[in-house]
């Protein structure tokens, strides 16, 4: 294909992507977001693919921060996709509980002297 060929495929890719991302409802990021998460494991698995077929010290290591790349950018996603999740889940409450009572300098565990 020629240059200019290419540059309208990436031109009208952009649009198309910013079209379909801007029309989607903000109750679906989440759910995209873990998607995406999921297509950048398939991604990383092609990488150690081309990095178990690299002859050259160069290309091993190319390959290598490659990879690690693609390690963050999946774990970190995975990361904020949970905390998004978090976000729509009831806090919970917190209870004393049976032994926080019973342990000395805890809140009404002091008996009253009467002084």
């Amino acid at each position: 294909m020629s240059l200019m060929t290419e540059i309208t495929i990436f031109v009208l890719a952009a649009f198309v992507g910013f079209e379909v991302i801007s029309k989607v409802p903000t109750t679906l990021h989440t759910p995209l977001m873990s998607q995406t998460n999921a297509i950048h494991g398939i991604v990383m698995l092609g990488g150690l693919i081309v990095l178990g077929y690299a002859d050259d010290g160069l290309e091993y290591v190319i390959g290598t921060i490659a990879v690690a790349f693609g390690a963050i950018n999946i774990v970190g996603g995975f990361m904020v996709t949970d905390r998004m999740l978090g976000m729509f889940s009831k806090p919970r409450s917190k209870k004393p509980t049976a032994s926080s009572a019973s342990r000395p300098g805890a809140a009404g565990s002091e008996k009253d002297d009467g002084k």
